[in-house]
């Protein structure tokens, strides 16, 4: 068993987000001989002691993980990671506390970056680990931005245009003030009145000065976007607006907004990329959607009539930056009379340019998805699992994931909105044949991977296999 081939375990959080570009990051490591466990985060993590020895590959290293990172490691397997939320972050002081961890950290053997901002970023940080390497690979999710992989969509884009026709997409991002539960929020909800708001998981990490100003922020944003959406419907009678909520928010308000409208529709249906080529388009404050339109050559607008210069260009001026800039309603009406009306497109020019550029790596030659398979290979992890671990220190791990995942089930079944809500709201069922479909659009497109095999594991957990490979 010491000269088997590392399994490769790849979670999924938020599948609208995540699952394409896992999916082709899977399908290129298998290619490549490893057996790759794919699916929802929290089930792997369930079946963690059971799943061969291999390499988990991490989202975000942030305190949040310590004890699963620890879990991970006393089980035999080893971690490579990237940041999830590279692309827009806070400045460099709150970045360092709320997405990175000196305990989390020191147990990734690998960091893949999306770009030379972040490899700049990380290499400031002061407890990282002497020698770590740092890859600029790019991520998975910018190769699916791809001009060559836009037609992946089509299919999608056709179907969207049918449904909703010329449409106008608003991209929200306020699960700091609007959480779909409200332990995920910057503050949890008070338990009694006047009591001191304590902190919800996002806000774990940012100093309280900060996360009061970005709470009183972002609710007056949010506040601009309910004002917003019945206004342009009145101001574009010919055009219907798609309003689509952050995964991790709460949908309601926007659901009580359109019941009051005509041509407003709510959803979070799918990944964004389709939404983004099929409408005319789309406005956003500081979102990584604005980023992707970006990429796509979609027009985008950053609202921001609520304006603070240190949360919205500090913190998310990337997707702001990229993007055409409205400070009041007016001007935005101008500007979406002349995209609607193709007198003006796309945000571009030699500072944007020089920006992704700077941001995110492989924007063409090979795709991230196999410069990232290529560390893995040089790392000898198709050679052989990483060494098992002495006994006692397996023993404790695989009693910490069982009482870890009775915990976490438990939670999933508490009255009221619960984690089981949440995690199904995220990783909705998907089947074997789902994956294969998406798999064979790839396929088609790359003219690759008609050896790779997709079986299910387990609950909301999937092997992709190349064909005769153990």
């Amino acid at each position: 068993m010491g000269n088997s081939v590392s399994t490769l375990i790849i979670p999924v959080e938020s599948q609208v987000r995540e699952l394409d570009a896992k999916i082709l990051l899977s399908c290129v490591a298998a290619e490549r001989g490893f057996p790759v466990i794919m699916g929802s985060r929290a089930y792997a993590h369930f079946e963690l002691a059971s799943i061969p020895r291999g390499v988990y590959l991490a989202k975000s290293m942030r305190s949040l993980s310590n004890t699963m990172f620890r879990i991970v490691r006393q089980l035999g397997h080893e971690i490579v990671a990237w940041e999830e939320e590279a692309l827009v972050h806070p400045p460099a002081d709150t970045y360092f506390t709320l997405r990175l961890s000196p305990t989390t950290i020191k147990n990734v053997s690998h960091i893949f970056a999306w770009g030379q901002e972040n490899v700049d970023l990380l290499r400031h940080y002061p407890a990282l680990p002497a020698n770590m390497p740092i890859h600029i690979t790019g991520n998975p999710r910018g190769d699916i931005l791809r001009s060559e992989m836009r037609p992946y969509f089509d299919t999608e884009v056709q179907r969207l245009r049918n449904l909703h026709g010329n449409f106008i997409l608003i991209n929200t991002n306020f699960s700091d003030v609007n959480p779909f539960i409200g332990s995920i929020g910057l503050f949890q909800p008070e338990k009694k009145p006047g009591e001191k708001a304590r902190r919800g998981q996002s806000g774990i990490g940012m100093s309280r000065a900060f996360a009061e100003g970005l709470w009183d922020h972002k609710q007056a944003i949010l506040r601009d976007f309910t004002q917003l959406i019945p206004a342009l419907e009145r101001a574009f009678p010919d055009f219907n607006i798609v309003v689509r909520p952050h995964p991790s928010e709460n949908h309601e308000i926007y659901h009580d907004i359109a019941a009051q409208c005509e041509r407003v529709a709510v959803t979070s249906e799918g990944n964004v990329i389709p939404w983004l080529l099929a409408a005319k388009t789309m406005v956003h404050n500081g979102c990584t959607t604005g980023v992707e339109a970006y990429v796509l050559g979609v027009p985008a607008i950053s609202y921001l009539a609520t304006f603070n210069e240190y949360y919205d260009y500090d913190f998310q001026g990337l997707p702001t930056r990229l993007s055409h800039q409205c400070f009041n309603f007016e001007e935005l009406r101008d500007t979406l009379s002349r995209i609607l009306g193709g007198e003006l497109g796309a945000a571009a020019g030699e500072e944007r340019e020089a920006l992704i550029k700077y941001y995110l790596a492989a924007q063409d030659g090979r795709l991230a998805c196999e410069r990232i398979v290529d560390i893995l290979e040089e790392s000898g992890y198709r050679q052989s699992q990483p060494p098992p671990k002495p006994f006692g220190t397996y023993a404790q791990g695989w009693a910490l994931a069982t009482l870890k995942a009775m915990a976490t089930k438990l939670n999933m079944h508490r009255p009221g909105p619960n984690r089981l809500a949440y995690h199904d709201h995220r990783f909705p069922q998907i089947s074997v044949t789902e994956i294969e479909q998406k798999i064979a659009r790839f396929g088609k497109l790359l003219n690759r991977f008609g050896t790779i095999r997709v079986e299910q594991h387990s609950k909301h957990l999937f092997w992709i296999r190349r064909l005769n490979t153990q």
